[in-house]
């Protein structure tokens, strides 16, 4: 059973909730997917059974093609939020982390090709492995954070959450005035360019404002 977790490794006091996960939120990431730019912020969710511990060997699915990882920065919810103002969100993040945003890309081209949603290729059990989780003032301006993922020893992904297309507090905002963030949901705030296939046995390696580095292993 997954538990939220801070950097070194102790429990935190809120139960995993939902994952509410932003689409096309760098550019760069948009123009590698050949997608257009959105002109609002693209919101899907993930439930919470698709959260698993990075800790953990992680077990990808199998028959439905590449899964692809987008790593992402995730803030975890402390303080619930309900038509929030902007100004009003960022008090409510209890912790920062990274995660990945695991994608069944050839299933999710087919179902996008065929008009339906697809919640099947990006919502699955254990689709959202995490980091434990740092506190906001540790790092400072959330708006300026660098974030990496590593393969095998190769940079993959960097980014920083300067080059989002929307801010951190107005996405908080915008979520809220769908639907409530309340204390154990998660925020994953979008991936850079550089996504692709993960396989067997794979290392990873995740950094996080050049101050916290996390390790994961693709079981196989």
């Amino acid at each position: 059973m997954y538990q939220h977790l801070d950097s070194e490794g102790q429990p935190l006091p809120y139960a995993a909730g939902k994952v509410v996960c932003v689409g096309r939120s760098y550019r760069d990431h948009v123009s590698e997917l050949n997608n257009p730019l959105p002109d609002q912020p693209l919101f899907f969710i993930k439930p919470a059974t698709s959260l698993v511990s990075l800790a953990q060997p992680l077990v990808l699915p199998t028959g439905h093609g590449a899964v692809h990882h987008e790593v992402e920065v995730a803030l975890l919810i402390g303080h619930p939020l309900c038509n929030a103002q902007a100004k009003d969100t960022l008090s409510a993040i209890v912790g920062v982390g990274l995660a990945l945003d695991l994608t069944l890309r050839d299933l999710q081209e087919t179902l996008k090709a065929q008009g339906h949603p697809w919640e099947r290729a990006k919502a699955f059990d254990g689709s959202c492995p995490v980091t434990g989780f740092v506190k906001p003032e540790s790092l400072g301006e959330l708006q300026a954070l660098d974030f990496s993922l590593s393969v095998n020893g190769q940079l993959r992904q960097s980014g920083n959450t300067s080059l989002m297309m929307w801010s951190i507090a107005e996405l908080l905002a915008q979520m809220s005035q769908s639907f409530t963030l309340t204390p154990g949901d998660i925020v994953l705030t979008g991936t850079p360019k550089g996504v692709s296939a993960l396989t067997a046995q794979d290392t990873l390696e995740l950094t996080l404002h050049g101050q916290y580095r996390f390790h994961a292993q693709i079981a196989g």
